[in-house]
């Protein structure tokens, strides 16, 4: 039997007895149908004969495109989430699946507390609302095939409204992804996202450094044996700062010239075994200059012990070489590798204060620059998608002097 004649129309005539005793008699019209997944009868009923066709010609467009989910056993926006949030399980760092389960859970979720940022994230934190407190309803308890593009235009003014148009839009560009995996796993088609929304006023593109200036910071930390490996590496190698501090000298690989990412240190200078996401786990080249670099790096290098383990670790305290430091080897923290390694290299040299992240955006411009293909560039970056690549961290620029290309 084909989906046509499956769903099928029928009509009866409904009795009701009035107060006065009186029968009333009206039409009443039926959809029956087979659920193609659970392969049961189902029917609806509804007032009027227009309605019943209206609700088989709706029907009949998702059996063929594959897109029917019983109203009944629909999962919720919530549940959605849930689903979304197992995924990422896994697939990204701890500290970067909590800043998601903020944002799911608080702005997309609900109930969303109102009140200050501060009492928003005491409550998301822990659950637990000041006195007094107010709460609006979001979009978790309704059902992936109830959810329109009108409430979702509605919930992200509201978002706006409560926590700000930076908050929103992120909450709206996690939402897609939950409803496009659900979508793929779940079988729900998700509505189409609203066009128009507020948007952040313009951001300025990060500053970054001009060739003749890189050159000049890159030749000068091969002269600097105690620190300009530090200050010169995200220029060669495009990591995050996260990723350089979390190195390890197993992990630079000489004999192939290549230098694999596989982890990040955190805040508190713990070790993750795993990146910031999956695509962040790559390999990066190593250019001539990089690599004589590092190898002179090598020797000087705090030991953990008597072996070599941080490539970036905290200094200990120096002597006369080639007398061995007193101590380090251990866990630079973030905050430190700035204030001793990083902001003193430009006021030596005189060059503008960039931040250790535009030293990443300096690398993957050049890469550009210099004409490589922008897929490659994104696996080199730690994108996993090029549109990344090419609307936040690409900006022009003339291609830098021999001592920053990359060789491949």
């Amino acid at each position: 039997m084909n989906n046509i004649q499956s769903v099928s129309i029928t009509k009866t005539t409904r009795r009701r007895k009035l107060k006065g005793g009186t029968i009333a008699t009206y039409p009443q019209w039926y959809c029956e149908y087979k659920d193609p997944k659970l392969l049961k009868r189902r029917r609806r009923a509804f007032n009027t004969r227009k309605d019943a066709e209206a609700f088989r010609a709706e029907l009949l467009v998702k059996f063929a495109k594959g897109s029917y989910v019983d109203e009944r056993t629909a999962p919720t926006v919530g549940q959605a989430i849930d689903h979304w949030l197992a995924d990422k399980e896994g697939k990204v760092k701890a500290s970067t699946l909590k800043g998601y389960k903020v944002v799911a859970n608080g702005a997309i979720r609900g109930p969303l507390l109102i009140g200050t940022p501060q009492e928003r994230a005491d409550y998301t934190e822990t659950g637990v609302a000041p006195k007094n407190a107010r709460f609006m309803k979001l979009l978790g308890d309704i059902k992936l095939t109830e959810l329109t593009t009108a409430m979702i235009r509605v919930w992200h003014r509201t978002v706006v409204e409560q926590c700000g148009t930076y908050t929103a839009n992120r909450a709206k560009s996690h939402l897609k992804s939950i409803l496009a995996l659900a979508e793929e796993d779940l079988s729900v088609r998700a509505p189409s996202m609203p066009t128009g929304l507020s948007r952040r006023q313009h951001k300025p593109k990060k500053v970054i450094l001009t060739p003749e200036d890189i050159r000049k910071l890159v030749v000068a930390a091969k002269d600097d044996l105690e620190h300009g490996a530090y200050y010169a590496f995200a220029f060669l190698a495009g990591t995050r700062p996260s990723e350089q501090l979390g190195l390890l000298w197993s992990e630079v690989d000489f004999d192939n010239n290549v230098i694999h990412i596989c982890r990040v240190q955190e805040r508190d200078g713990s070790l993750t075994e795993m990146t910031k996401t999956e695509a962040g786990t790559r390999d990066i080249p190593m250019s001539p200059t990089l690599r004589e670099m590092l190898l002179a790096w090598r020797v000087r290098c705090p030991r953990k012990g008597k072996e070599l383990h941080r490539v970036f670790p905290g200094p200990g305290r120096l002597q006369e070489w080639p007398l061995p430091r007193i101590g380090g080897g251990g866990p630079l923290l973030y905050q430190n590798f700035r204030k001793r390694y990083w902001e003193p290299a430009f006021k030596r040299f005189g060059l503008p204060y960039v931040t250790p992240h535009s030293a990443r955006h300096s690398f993957i411009s050049t890469l550009q620059a210099q004409g490589i293909e922008v897929g490659l560039v994104a696996q080199i970056a730690g994108h996993a998608n090029p549109i990344v690549t090419l609307g936040h961290y690409t900006q022009a620029v003339a291609c830098p002097p021999q001592v920053v290309r990359v060789q491949f």
